[in-house]
């Protein structure tokens, strides 16, 4: 049996910092990756109306995708699992950025089995239609919720926006050679006790 990843695409295979020089430029700000403790980036611009913020957003998303780093060494080990594991990538970004998501792949080169633009954070249907057996995510309340509804071992990638009280079946890992590591150790082991 071939064990099925569900992947978050912004902020775990991107670079959690991708963001912030676009927001920087647009808005003669002097963000950092620490200054951002929450999810919604308009906590970190107070004095921008957050129509204006969205706003900018959506005009920018997809010269913003198109320009991510690929986060380190997420490329090597996703080369590492595609024989071994299936890799299916459910995103919040809408079909609008379908292209440059594809494009951006095929770029980078990086390995799928599946790719799915959901336009929503809420990823419990998705990963639970597509039976996934382990999840990799950066927005905390997705990691909390997909853990506790699927009862799936959740690896949280840290950010300074995703630092509170995670459950048990949360893992925080703080880069990907920690997420290669436990699923090679934890996830293995776990899953050759099942199959006893």
């Amino acid at each position: 049996m071939r064990y099925r990843f569900g992947i978050d695409i912004d902020g775990t295979v991107t670079s959690p910092t991708s963001l912030i020089p676009h927001i920087n430029e647009a808005f003669n700000s002097t963000l950092t990756l620490d200054d951002i403790k929450e999810y919604d980036l308009t906590a970190a611009l107070p004095h921008l109306p957050r129509g204006e913020f969205y706003n900018w957003f959506r005009d920018s998303e997809a010269k913003i995708y198109a320009a991510s780093p690929v986060s380190e060494n997420a490329k090597n080990i996703l080369d590492k699992w595609k024989d071994q594991y299936e890799l299916y990538f459910i995103s919040a970004r809408g079909e609008n950025v379908r292209d440059i998501t594809f494009d951006w792949f095929a770029e980078h080169a990086i390995a799928y089995d599946h790719i799915e633009l959901i336009g929503t954070h809420k990823k419990i249907e998705t990963a639970k239609r597509h039976n996934v057996h382990l999840f990799f995510e950066d927005k905390h309340d997705n990691a909390v919720e997909i853990s506790e509804e699927l009862d799936i071992p959740v690896l949280l990638f840290d950010t300074p926006y995703n630092r509170q009280p995670i459950p048990k079946n949360v893992i925080r890992v703080y880069n990907w050679l920690e997420a290669e590591h436990w699923v090679k150790n934890e996830f293995a082991l776990q899953n050759s006790l099942n199959m006893k």
